[in-house]
């Protein structure tokens, strides 16, 4: 019987084809996964849950100047302000949902260039007014039950003089400079419960406005009436955007809600020295919650 020649293997032909092929770009590989992971980036970050930091004391004594906290993007819908830059992108506001009284929400503030938090105080149809320092809420007095002052360390984030006036100065056991402010138990009536500050002061935003005695307020369809927890030292809706506050806010810029607290620092930290990053960080308020 005759032998066979053996048929030409066909490897040949594959390592042919492999050469032909375009070899990949490692290069582009990368930039097509940094393209994937911003876009998944800006859509959680848009749509699940975002981070915001605290720049001012408006919201004493709940959230202290040099906090940071995770805002979900959920609870009350979408606008274009959801979005990074409030990018055109949704017409109007699609999901959306009221907040309720107390809630403490993030929204996009007058001048459309930056964000701010407060506390839902009026929701639409609510006649809102101060008087004596009292909040009173569809004509009656919502609670305000003196508690125990309030304190916090003077640090690089609440330094004396500036975020702690003068007359409100003291020190602790230890002999530690603090800043002291009498402090309130303010209950609405949904039962959402929270300490707010008063200084005894009759000194606003404006000093044409005086924020412990106020007009009637009448909040519009669309819109909500917001407050600072600091009563005496918050730009709300007490006042108009000319006069340093926020007015009435409309629905379609409140971005999300504050749900709990990740990180805080007291401002001492110095990134040449890593240690302090520890030390400056104020660990008992990490996880705090709303």
């Amino acid at each position: 019987m005759a032998e066979t020649e053996d048929m030409p293997a066909a490897a040949p032909a594959t390592s042919q084809a492999e050469a032909t092929a375009k070899p990949r770009s490692e290069t582009r590989d990368t930039l097509v996964f940094l393209l994937k992971l911003v876009i998944a980036v800006v859509l959680f970050r848009s749509f699940i849950l975002s981070p915001f930091n605290i720049p001012s004391q408006s919201m004493l004594p709940r959230l202290y100047i040099g906090d940071y906290l995770f805002v979900s993007k959920w609870n009350y819908g979408y606008s274009r302000h959801s979005l990074p830059m409030s990018l055109p992108l949704i017409p109007g506001r699609i999901l959306g949902r009221d907040p309720a009284r107390g809630d403490v929400v993030v929204f996009r503030g007058p001048g459309g260039d930056h964000d701010v938090i407060k506390r839902v105080i009026g929701l639409p149809g609510d006649m809102i007014q101060v008087r004596h320092g009292q909040l009173i809420l569809n004509g009656v007095a919502v609670p305000k039950e003196r508690v125990g002052d309030f304190t916090i360390p003077i640090s690089p984030n609440y330094p004396a003089g500036t975020e702690c006036p003068s007359q409100f100065i003291d020190t602790d056991a230890k002999g530690a400079a603090i800043c002291r402010y009498m402090q309130f138990r303010e209950t609405l009536p949904n039962g959402k419960s929270y300490m707010v500050l008063d200084r005894g002061e009759n000194v606003g935003v404006d000093s044409r406005v005086n924020p412990d005695e106020t007009g009637v307020y009448s909040v519009p369809a669309g819109t909500v009436f917001v407050m600072g927890d600091n009563r005496d030292d918050s730009g709300d809706s007490r006042f108009t955007p000319e006069e340093g506050g926020m007015g009435y806010v409309p629905m379609d810029r409140i971005e999300g809600k504050a749900v709990v607290s990740f990180f805080s620092t007291d401002g001492s930290a110095n990134w040449f020295l890593p240690w302090t990053w520890f030390t400056a960080a104020r660990w008992k308020r990490i996880g705090e919650g709303f």
